[in-house]
């Protein structure tokens, strides 16, 4: 029942799982059978939400949770001479027990044993019946033994909670005594029974026999099925838990987990008492996400919380920025949140005690809850409506989960309680806001005690300490100039191709170790700037009280609107004078010791500190000189947070960071991520103060100072959001990081349970490096001269500064060799690039094993060949010149290999063969965020289609084009409007979780069947089984890209401290798919300064297929690294769309055909020397590389790659490569068997097609491979609406008409689920309503979330209500809707909507072009509006002329009772709305109608207000 064990690159600790759920409840409490067989048939219904494993038969998991059936095991126990008594007073528990006949009869004996101590009676052991013979071979391998135990209540217990309690400690006390013999309890209640497994959705009820008795009733069912990225049997981390059912992911978990342990020292419990110790420790670390997550909430209920309590204490609403929730229920919130920090990430929980039934959603609204109320009273819940088939006439209410919001049905009392009544409920129990007002302190308002004392320095001494902590002139001119003075970080460009720290001959700061992991497919990054409203960023001061005392037992505390403290702010703290708040400043210098024995006295003295009642602990590192030495802060801070927490008594002591090291956005990452609650950066802050004598600043200290912490702040929201993380609280002790280049000792004792794979520096070489810093800032040649600030040569080569791989000599021989055609000068350049003394790289740390008798090169595969699997990076037109995207196009396509579109879309014009026989043409189309130019005519036209998670310079991150840099050639291949401003947003709005990416997987090869499909991930840790979890879902590529790639403009932290080299993410990646049986299933692809025919060669063996290039190629065009890339400048007319500059490009495609026939010669010379006749034989035969045995400096030395090149059998079959005999079976789906065939016939006689069809929830991406049909064959036919009209009755499933062409029309009668009209593409799209007796919009949810994303054009007609983030990134189409949740309008850059109804939140947020219409009778809209980027005006008589047509062919189109009522009374109705227009958008617009006013055509007029626009 257990995982991989953790070898070479892997670690179990990186699995994820996503899935669909599905519940029902009556809320009468009235038990059935039905119930139970409805929830395994919505389980059925949703199978395509969970996976399935490599051989096909076994499920990743699937259960059952239901209240146990009395009458059923009454009359089944008895059989067994078991008498059981009334209901309540036994309790069952689902046992999987171990197959081994010793470790079955060991784990029975100890439980009874434990019983009998506990005073508990088993009355006997049931074999649970089940069919065996339905299962996949892997789930019958590693099947356990299933049984039933049955425990009488004792007479002295008469509360079933008693009762339950009792059973609690019973298993948390035999869980912690079997932890060796592999066994698990699935459930032990006297309530609620679990019935589980590693079971396709449909094998649940086959397998087990009880299922289908109808003897076996229930008021409640809860099922899941799950979809995990691993492979690995595993039967117990099937769900349901105990209490939940979990769909998503929990991003903050590693720090939920160290909270959780930090807390447990502290624990007093009311309930439990004496007992708790025996249910301690709270969690199982080794379960998934939504295990420990049960664990908690299991752990509050037994200490007497309420079930719903407990969910809103773990899982809160975002109530600090919304304006809509009352005083008293952020009082709430607030009074939770000193508690406990949110349980963070995307998901939808459904939970039950047994008694209750609720579900709640997270505070993004990430993941689908749709819900039916129907006349006997049962509530349906479930990821997908038509899940279960329902008569539309039984429906009395339609509902779904809102972000944050909950629902409660009590079947005890016969109740549905909704979110309002729930949680006013609760916010009335206490005065919380009184207790806030006296309790809870602004730090503005506290006031400076008049002793303080606020430290001052002379200017040499700055002078000294600028030299002690080593500051650059980098790091004031490039990083804290621009914060200081634009309250933003700055932009870097073209990657990163500096060593890694580890790697580095320079001395680095230990921060810089950490390389940041972000989001990608499993959970989503968030976006922080336009979604601000579920951002936070406050933090407390005063300790985490105990999470089961009274309020008055934790407070008070001092509040701070964000984590970066000014000077003057820590000195109210250092003199704080409050009850139960008290401030030591503990040093962290040391000298006349070495390092270890100063960080173990550092412990000994925060101890000693707490000892003697101080609880801010303030870690200083004020007072360093020339012979007292400071410990990294860093170090210092990580130490001591582990080592309060193995002493229990972290949650007493809060611990600020007072130091001269952080001065980056990275810096204070690190810090708050290890455990720091408030960073004070003074010698930043006198870096500011400088910078101002320097007249380089030209603002006062004081403003400085507070954009300087402001752009500190963004950044940090922005590292957070990359991991879909909304608040700071939640961040802080997390731990999102990898250690590159630490030993095991130094991460297990500082930095405990830190990723860490890449072992190095102990504490002996980290304290010589630091010393080397330290002891260089006192060299006589420094001190005795004037002092100035040293450059690193960091950011940019700087000639005996840090090393580059690009520098001016490897640019001149690789420019000259490519442009001469001279392979002899490429020589000379890989020389310089792969020299021995060259360690830039970790692969410059590997070599050959190379064969005695080499092959002959004349028998190795051709360059010619070998060039088929090159492919040029995904460099969007808008980000290069046409001139520089179309020459890599070319070359691409002359050799056979691919060239990529990027993000920007890509003209029709490139889609034809040119008159000298040059194809423009780019193989690859990708598809990111943005959606840009994503259309039916731009997917046909592909050979491959790639799906960018993320890009190497900012993964997690989304990008802006600013609208100066939107010319008119770039807006109209992306779809938008000349000179208006663009957003890529950080997440995929379809792919919240891995089995969304599955979906969109699928809606492509729908959109074009004959296309292979890429998934685009960044190296990091935890990426292999990602990459699982991606073939898993469908694709056929996989493209692991290096954290030094990235060929644009890019925040500086992204670059240099986000994602991994490649070779840790293609190794891991190739080990994993490996342990997964999933290898020979897809072809791996690696790019990021991929340089040579050795790095490709290193590629090749460590289990690449396929190569991508990209700033090679560029450099070979002409690029000269000036790195100005964001500016618009480039020199030398690449990355720029200035017609001037254009002019200077004299790249010609040659120069790229020759760059990748090179590399593919100098390969070939690498195969021969290792004996390799074709690529394919040397495709991860990783067996003949080894690390080098001597490698020069204190650093590299040490460095281990063992978990690279681990030797393990498993990793060197023959098979361990794509399979190119694997062929995917093609779906016969609808539009296969039905709409194509039907349409073929008819389309060359017919005026109009029309058809009709029933559909279900199980019909997914409908429509849209007859779309890709009609585009393909008939692109030269202009169709008009309605041209083929399909009707439609039941539920749509995802997708559904999904880039559908214009001349197609989709009508459907009955609801549809999420990503309706994605990609619309000129087709239309109706849904009516199928319930008569549900009418208006907000009381009809009829469609699901993310509906029209990336519309292009087209129409959209809908009775009734919608979910989040409607028409998100539309860009033309035109839609009407009755109602909307949050973030309608999202990122929208055309088109236009009307809204009937009801909004949600934030409505327009990061909306640059189209218009929208809104019905606003209420006025309640203007809290709602994001009124960052648009206008709201009244409607102009033109205006209210669209208006009205639209709503009138709404009307025709759908019967809509709303529209009707409206056009009824629209000259009063018509005062009602409210006109959304961007500022930007409106400003272009009229000035282009200025222009054509002037006498100028439009071409003409829309060029002059560009530029007259871009030079405002």
């Amino acid at each position: 029942m257990t995982l991989h064990k953790d070898i070479g690159l892997y670690r179990s600790s990186f699995e994820h799982d996503a899935c669909g759920i599905g519940a029902i409840v009556n809320i009468d409490g009235k038990k059935n059978h039905k119930a139970i067989k409805n929830a395994l048939d919505i389980l059925v219904n949703l199978e395509h939400r969970g996976g399935i494993d490599a051989d096909g038969q076994t499920g990743d998991g699937s259960g059952l949770l239901i209240q146990i059936p009395h009458n059923f095991f009454k009359e089944e126990l008895k059989n067994l001479g078991i008498e059981l008594s009334e209901e309540g007073d036994y309790a069952i528990g689902m046992f999987f027990l171990p197959p081994s006949s010793k470790k079955l009869e060991e784990s029975i004996s100890e439980f009874t044993s434990l019983s009998k101590e506990e005073g508990l009676n088993i009355l006997g052991w049931r074999d649970v019946p089940i069919n065996k013979e339905v299962i996949g071979e892997k789930a019958l391998k590693s099947m356990p033994i299933i049984k039933q135990v049955i425990i009488e209540k004792p007479n002295n217990i008469s509360d079933n909670k008693d009762f339950e309690r009792k059973l609690y400690i019973l298993r948390r006390r035999f869980e912690k005594k079997t932890q060796n013999l592999d066994v698990y309890i699935s459930s032990l209640s006297s309530k609620t029974l679990v019935y589980k497994g590693l079971l396709l959705a449909s094998q649940l009820r086959d397998f087990y026999l009880d299922l289908s008795n109808v003897k076996v009733v229930s008021a409640i069912a809860m099922v899941h099925s799950r979809y995990s990225t691993n492979t690995v049997p595993s039967w117990k981390r099937s769900h349901p838990n105990r209490y939940i059912i979990h769909n998503g992911e929990i991003n903050t978990l590693r720090g939920n987990i160290n909270s959780l342990y930090a807390r447990e020292g502290s624990l007093k419990s009311k309930v439990l008492e004496d007992e708790l110790s025996n249910v301690l420790p709270i969690i199982n670390s080794e379960g998934s996400d939504s295990a420990i997550l049960d664990n908690t909430l299991e752990f509050l209920i037994m200490n007497g919380v309420s079930i719903e309590e407990a969910i809103m204490m773990l899982v809160p609403e975002p109530w600090e920025k919304n304006e809509l929730i009352k005083e008293d229920e952020k009082a709430y919130f607030e009074y939770n949140a000193t508690l406990m920090e949110p349980w963070d990430g995307p998901m939808s929980i459904v939970f039950t005690d047994g008694d209750v039934m609720g579900a709640t959603l997270d505070r993004n609204g990430l993941r689908p809850a749709r819900y039916y109320i129907t006349k006997d009273n049962n509530l349906i819940l479930s990821s997908e409506v038509g899940a279960l088939n329902i008569d539309p006439l039984d429906i009395v209410e339609k509902g779904r989960l809102t972000p944050g919001n909950i629902l409660l049905v009590d079947t005890i009392n016969r109740k549905f309680i909704r979110n309002s009544e729930l949680k006013e409920k609760y916010y009335n129990k206490h005065p919380y806001q009184q207790w806030i007002n006296d309790n809870v302190i602004k730090i503005e308002d506290l006031n400076l005690d008049a002793s303080a004392n606020i430290e001052q320095y002379s200017n040499k001494k700055i002078d000294e300490l600028f030299k002690i902590f080593d500051y650059s002139f980098e790091n004031l001119k490039n990083t804290i100039l621009p914060m200081s003075e634009n309250g933003e970080e700055s932009l870097s460009a073209m990657g990163i191709d500096t060593p890694l720290p580890v790697l580095s001959n320079k001395s680095v700061l230990l921060f810089n170790y950490f390389k940041q992991l972000f989001a990608q497919v499993t959970n989503p990054p968030i976006d922080a700037i336009r979604e601000d409203i579920v951002v936070s960023t406050t933090v407390y001061l005063g300790g985490y009280g105990n999470i089961l005392g009274e309020f008055k037992d934790n407070l008070p505390h001092l509040k701070f609107s964000s984590p970066i403290i000014s000077n003057e702010d820590l000195a109210k703290i250092k003199y704080l004078n409050k009850i139960n708040l008290k401030t030591k400043v503990v040093s962290i210098l040391y000298n006349n010791s070495n390092l270890e024995e100063a960080l173990n006295k550092l412990m000994s003295n925060i101890e000693q500190a707490y000892n003697s009642g101080f609880n801010i602990i303030i870690l200083s590192d004020r007072g360093a000189d020339k012979e007292t030495f400071a410990i990294p802060s860093l170090l210092a801070l990580a130490g001591v947070h582990h080592y309060l927490i193995r002493k229990g008594i972290r949650s007493n002591i809060d611990l600020v960071i007072e130091s001269a090291e952080p001065r980056e956005i990275h810096h204070f990452a690190t810090l708050i991520g290890y455990g720091a609650i408030l960073v004070n950066p003074y010698l930043a802050y006198e870096g500011i103060n400088r910078l101002r004598e320097y007249k380089l600043l030209n603002k006062d200290y004081d403003t400085a100072v507070e954009k300087y912490n402001k752009a500190i702040v963004k950044g940090l929201v922005k590292i957070i959001s990359k991991m879909g993380i909304s608040t700071i609280q939640s961040y802080r002790g997390a731990q999102i990081f990898e250690a590159v280049g630490l030993s095991k000792a130094v991460i297990d004792k500082y930095f405990t349970n830190t990723v860490s794979r890449i072992e190095g520096l102990t504490i002996a070489e980290i304290e010589e490096e630091y010393l080397l810093r330290h002891k260089s800032a006192f060299e006589p040649s420094k001190v005795n001269f004037e002092f100035s600030l040293d450059s690193s040569g960091y950011d940019k080569y700087r000639q005996d500064k840090e090393e580059h791989l690009y520098n001016p000599l490897t640019i001149y021989k690789l420019q000259q060799a490519t442009r001469t055609g001279d392979y002899n000068l490429f020589k000379e350049y890989s020389k310089l690039i792969d020299g021995e003394e060259n360690y830039i790289t970790i692969r410059s740390l590997l070599d050959f094993n190379y064969i005695n008798s080499p092959v002959p090169l004349e028998e190795v595969e051709s360059a010619l060949s070998i060039v088929k699997r090159f492919k040029t990076g995904a460099m969007s037109y808008g980000s290069i010149s046409k001139e520089a995207h179309e020459a890599l196009a070319i070359a691409m396509n002359r050799l056979g290999g691919k060239s990529n579109t990027g993000e920007g879309g890509e003209d029709s014009d490139r889609f034809k063969v040119d008159k000298n026989g040059d194809l423009r043409r780019s193989s690859i189309k990708q598809i990111a965020s943005g959606r840009f130019g994503v259309t039916s005519e731009y997917l046909v036209n592909a050979d491959e289609l790639q799906i960018k998670m993320a890009q190497g310079a900012k993964p997690g991150e989304g990008g802006q084009l600013p609208g100066n840099k939107v010319y008119p050639w770039i807006a109209k291949t992306r779809g938008s409007t000349t000179g208006v401003g663009l957003i890529s947003p950080p997440p995929h709005h379809d792919i919240y979780s891995i089995e969304d990416l599955a979906q969109l997987i699928y809606d492509l090869k729908q959109s074009n069947e004959k296309a292979k499909i890429s998934v685009k991930l960044v190296s990091e840790a935890g990426v292999g089984t990602i990459a699982s979890g991606v073939a898993k879902a469908g694709a056929n590529t996989i493209l692991i890209s290096g954290h030094d790639g990235g060929t644009g403009a890019s925040p500086k932290t992204s670059i240099q401290n986000a994602g991994l080299p490649w070779e840790l993410g293609l190794a891991e990646a190739h080990q994993t798919l490996i342990l997964n049986g999933l290898r020979d299933r897809v072809k791996i692809e690696t790019d990021g300064k991929l340089m040579t025919g050795r790095d490709v060669a290193i590629a090749a063996l460590l289990g690449a297929e396929e190569f991508g290039f990209a700033t090679a190629p560029l450099v070979s065009l002409g690029c000269v690294m000036m790195r100005v890339c964001n500016l618009d400048t480039c020199p030398v007319g690449i990355a720029t769309q200035n017609k001037e500059l254009r002019k200077r490009f004299s790249g010609k495609p040659e120069y790229v055909v020759n760059f990748m026939l090179f590399i593919a010669e100098e390969l070939r010379e690498y195969m021969a020397k290792l004996g390799f006749r074709t690529i394919d034989e040397m495709v991860g035969k990783f067996n003949l590389l080894k690390q080098k045995e001597y490698i020069k400096g204190y650093k590299r030395n040490k460095i281990d790659l063992s978990s690279i090149l681990v030797n393990e059998p498993i990793f060197f079959k023959e098979d361990n490569k794509f399979n190119q005999l694997y062929k995917e079976e093609l779906d016969n789906t609808l539009d296969r068997k039905v709409l194509i065939p039907y349409i073929k016939e008819k389309i060359e006689t017919s005026e109009q097609i029309n058809l009709s069809l029933v559909i279900s929830n199980t019909d997914r991406t409908f429509g849209t491979l007859l779309g890709s049909y009609i585009t393909s064959n008939y692109s030269d036919r202009l169709f008009k609406d309605d041209f083929i009209k399909i009707k439609c009755t039941g539920f749509g499933g995802q997708s559904l008409g999904a880039f559908i062409p214009k001349g197609i029309t989709i009508k459907v009668t009955g609801d549809c689920n999420d990503y309706l009209g994605k990609g619309l593409s000129g087709g239309k799209i109706v849904v009516k309503n199928n319930t008569p007796n549900l009418q208006k919009g907000k009381d009809n949810v009829i469609i699901g979330n993310v509906a029209l994303y990336g519309a292009t054009s087209g129409k959209a007609f809908i009775a009734g209500g919608a979910g989040e983030r409607f028409c998100v990134r539309n860009s033309g189409a035109t839609a009407v809707v009755e109602s909307v949740g949050d973030h309608a309008l999202e990122y929208m850059t055309g088109g236009k909507v009307v809204i009937l109804g009801h909004c949600g939140v934030n409505i327009a947020a990061g909306m640059s072009g189209g218009v929208a219409y809104i019905y606003n009778k209420e006025n309640k809209l203007n809290n709602k509006i994001n009124k960052e980027l648009i206008e709201i005006e009244e409607l102009n008589s033109k205006d209210l002329k669209e208006l009205k047509t639209l709503i009138y062919e709404h009307v025709l189109e759908t019967d809509s009772k709303t529209g009707k009522e409206i056009l009824e009374n629209f000259n009063i109705e018509q005062r009602n709305f409210i006109k959304i227009i961007p500022s930007e958008y409106k400003a272009i617009l009229g000035l282009i109608e200025e222009k054509e006013a002037e006498g100028l055509n439009y071409e003409d007029a829309l060029l002059k207000a560009f530029y007259e626009r871009s030079e405002m």
